[in-house]
């Protein structure tokens, strides 16, 4: 059904551009994540100075042709669409945009003074990764997840917080006097987050016998440290496959996602699909 005032053609290339659930949208959404797979290749063998320099007329082609399509895809977003100004406005909006223009900025700052500029520009070229989720289903199981672990998470990073200061002070105490590197309590903080998180850099070690059995409480406590979060995301995680949609159903007016399976009318804005 054509809705009004949003001809057949805009109603079709939206459902392409915007949706997955079609084959024609799988095929579009599988096209771009490929291009922005390439573009970001490029941008990591164009860092390498011995292949930029044997390729480098071919890197600049490859980076027109992908700034064009890139372009284009943009200029398409904004006329599938009703209500432009939703999508230009919104994070995927800006990041499309971002990923687009340092190649046009590029031709604006000339000569060998603005190639310091130039780089910083072509750096944010990186920012196509971040279309990519748009692309992955469960990359909203897992954004949903994590916002839902932020409290207990954020309860759980303070009390470890607080028990490397309580550690690293009885370590203070301890080895304060055996010339092993805990000069101060904040540099036996530094150790004991270094430990607990099992990164360990040696740089410093206890040497008493006491101070080597706390260390070793620390590393062991490090391992449960570890699986906290883990276990606290992955049961969150869980739970969305019972409470996120399937669909890919974009509206055409406001360009708002995420509605229910069996919604007839856009959440936000109160349009009929």
């Amino acid at each position: 059904m054509i809705k009004p005032g949003h001809s057949k053609w805009k109603s079709k290339l939206h459902e392409i551009i915007y949706e997955a659930d079609t084959p024609a949208g799988k095929l579009f959404d599988v096209l771009l994540l490929i291009t922005i797979l390439a573009s970001i290749l490029l941008v990591m063998l164009e860092s390498v100075p011995s292949i930029n320099n044997k390729y480098y007329h071919f890197f600049n082609i490859s980076e027109w042709v992908i700034t064009i399509l890139f372009s284009i895809e943009y200029i398409l977003r904004i006329v599938s669409i009703k209500k432009p100004k939703h999508y230009i406005l919104s994070y995927y909006g800006l990041i499309d945009l971002l990923s687009t223009i340092p190649k046009y900025l590029s031709l604006i700052f000339g000569g060998a003074h603005a190639l310091v500029v130039l780089r910083a520009l072509r750096l944010l070229r990186i920012f196509r990764v971040l279309k990519i989720t748009r692309y992955l289903g469960e990359s909203n199981k897992l954004l949903f997840a994590l916002k839902a672990s932020k409290p207990k998470i954020t309860v759980f990073v303070f009390a470890v917080v607080i028990l490397c200061l309580i550690l690293g002070s009885i370590m203070y105490i301890v080895e304060a006097d055996a010339d092993s590197g805990f000069i101060s309590i904040p540099r036996s903080v530094y150790w004991t987050i270094v430990t607990l998180t099992t990164v360990g850099y040696g740089d410093i070690a206890p040497v008493t016998t006491i101070g080597q059995i706390i260390a070793s409480i620390v590393m062991i406590l490090g391992y449960g440290i570890i699986a906290v979060p883990t276990g606290i995301v992955s049961a969150e995680y869980t739970a969305q496959f019972k409470k996120t949609p399937t669909n890919t159903r974009t509206c055409e007016s406001c360009g708002t996602e995420k509605h229910n399976d069996d919604a007839k009318f856009c959440h936000n804005c109160g349009d009929k699909f």
